[in-house]
């Protein structure tokens, strides 16, 4: 396994440089740097042939991420809006290849976070979603790129809330770039048993977040028993990437739509925030790998 970070650890709002956090990233002892992808059609190819090359040049992998905004929700009755996501996710996976990203994640079957407010019809949007991802899946093809399914708690969507559901969805959408994406945090609100719910996934997981229950670095000093995860993730001879996803620091429309009220960090520094990130993904290679 390769153990990766969120770039949005230290920043506050989606998308920017994330150039620096390459090199910074590589130094803290990380093979993988995530990068938010909702904002690439803002740049333009300078931009991400640039990030390939401070990649492979520090020997980085890169992997992306996505909440969609609503006008990119797959599951909605209005077919002109979601002809636009289309267009707006081909640029992407144009601009994702460029930059040598192979791989995104997120509630890429519907959009993020969820307005509860609105009209929902779970059936209804997810049979609408499975075939717009088919199309979508067929698309990212092209470029080499799979498509990662998170599955989110309850109060932060509605129609992949847990392991089975997720499994449910890509064995409809039935394309071999499709696959089942994790994330502790969200697994420690909804599933019966995290080690269960991964071991139901098997072959299909293609995405791993980790993180402590309350969104801080994975370390021994939390809820959950990292150990016992990474031996059932070897058990279902899962070799792919282990990207933690730490949110700590109020502000922003990062800290928003996390939903960060109080200042997880402590005030922390850089310097600790760099710290901390290098002593966790120590602590993961010690007991996961």
């Amino acid at each position: 396994m390769k153990y990766g970070i969120y770039y949005a650890y230290w920043e506050k709002e989606w998308g920017g440089q994330f150039v620096p956090y390459i090199k910074k990233c590589k130094r803290l002892g990380f093979d993988i740097l995530e990068v938010a992808c909702g904002a690439f059609y803002l740049e333009n190819d300078s931009f991400f042939k640039e990030l390939r090359a401070v990649a492979e040049d520090q020997g980085m992998i890169l992997t992306g991420g996505y909440g969609p905004r609503p006008e990119h929700n797959l599951a909605s009755r209005d077919e002109a809006a979601v002809e636009k996501a289309f267009a707006f996710y081909a640029d992407m996976f144009r601009k994702m290849e460029l930059a040598g990203i192979d791989r995104i994640g997120g509630a890429l079957y519907s959009y993020w976070p969820v307005d509860f407010h609105a009209p929902m019809d779970k059936p209804g949007d997810t049979a609408r979603s499975i075939a717009r991802m088919q199309r979508l899946a067929d698309m990212a093809a092209d470029f080499g790129i799979t498509l990662n399914m998170e599955s989110l708690n309850r109060f932060e969507g509605y129609m992949i809330n847990e392991a089975y559901e997720c499994i449910d969805y890509v064995k409809a959408v039935d394309r071999p770039n499709v696959k089942v994406m994790l994330d502790t945090f969200h697994m420690n609100i909804e599933e019966d048993s995290i080690t269960e719910a991964i071991r139901k996934s098997g072959a299909l997981l293609g995405h791993f977040h980790v993180g402590e229950a309350n969104r801080r670095c994975p370390g021994p000093g939390g809820r959950f028993d990292w150990a016992e995860i990474g031996k059932v993730l070897k058990e279902i001879n899962y070799g792919g990437y282990v990207v933690m996803e730490p949110f700590v620091t109020m502000g922003g429309q990062v800290g928003k739509d996390i939903s960060i009220w109080r200042d997880l960090s402590h005030g922390a520094t850089e310097e600790q925030l760099d710290a901390d990130a290098a002593a966790s993904v120590a602590y993961l290679r010690r007991v996961m790998g």
